[in-house]
């Protein structure tokens, strides 16, 4: 049977070289060919690390047969490795669909772990880390953005995004808006850089912080949002349920007005009823 060679997925610095770490310093310089998210970028990595290895370009757009070539290149016996711009590969960067099809043919796939922004941000946020979401880019349009946040209500677990400078105060005004002022968040501006800033305390705090100084809003950002208190979350629900029944009432008796919005929302039936009851004395 013949032997494949390995697809390596390398991770690189998020902005400071000393976090390469010997382990990837070692693959990348003994792979047949490096496959890059930008050759230009990454050719100034390999030539600090005084690695000639070709390189070969990898993106989100890269064409099918440049997969293809990819591929075959280890089903002959070669060698790869993959890196992105900075972090880990795949993680909000190219390389799903070659990992995929590489573990569709039976190609050895092997991690070479290092930093990551999601990872840096979570261990310095101060908000629970035993369990968290990562959801990346928000939308770029802020209609979009919102729905999304808004899908997001309720989750109970931290929350993780990646913003752009361009759009980070419009991304905290919105975390404001549907989550709330006081709600915890950590940002880590420009990380491992030379500026490298953190921001902790509520989403009110942070728009002040942000606007306060310009400098504040270049680079790169990793956001840590904390998540949804349940009794947060049952307010809110309630809340639905309560419009909701209002809306009802218009063509059913409140009892059952109360009984469907209770199964849709998971509002607490009798909680609901007694709360719609109280609101009609108050009127």
């Amino acid at each position: 049977m013949k032997q494949y060679g390995t697809l390596f997925i390398v991770a690189t610095p998020i902005g400071n070289l000393g976090d390469m770490t010997q382990r990837a310093v070692d693959v990348l310089a003994n792979v047949d060919s490096i496959a890059a998210e930008d050759t230009r970028h990454s050719g100034k990595l390999l030539q600090k690390l005084k690695n000639s290895v070709p390189l070969v370009a990898y993106h989100d757009f890269s064409s099918e047969s440049a997969v293809s070539k990819i591929l075959q290149q280890i089903q002959a016996g070669q060698s790869i490795a993959l890196i992105s711009d900075a972090g880990t590969p795949l993680i909000s960067d190219p390389g799903y669909k070659l990992v995929k099809q590489a573990r569709d043919l039976g190609i050895n796939v092997l991690p070479i772990p290092g930093a990551s922004a999601v990872t840096a941000a979570l261990s310095v946020a101060g908000l629970p880390t035993d369990k968290f979401v990562f959801e990346g880019f928000l939308p770029k349009k802020a209609q979009a953005r919102s729905k999304r946040l808004t899908e997001l209500a309720d989750e109970s677990r931290s929350m993780v995004f990646y913003e752009a400078p361009h759009r980070i105060i419009g991304c905290i005004a919105a975390l404001g808006t549907v989550f709330g002022d006081d709600r915890r968040i950590f940002i880590g501006r420009e990380l491992t850089k030379k500026f490298e800033s953190h921001f902790v305390g509520n989403t009110s705090g942070a728009l002040v912080w942000l606007q306060e100084d310009r400098d504040q809003q270049k680079g790169e950002f990793v956001i840590v949002l904390a998540g949804c208190q349940q009794q947060e979350a049952q307010s809110r629900k309630l809340r639905q349920a309560v419009e909701l029944v209002a809306c009802l009432r218009r063509d059913l008796t409140t009892k059952r007005a109360v009984a469907i919005a209770s199964e849709i929302t998971g509002a607490r039936k009798n909680q609901l009823y007694d709360l719609v009851i109280r609101s009609d004395r108050d009127e």
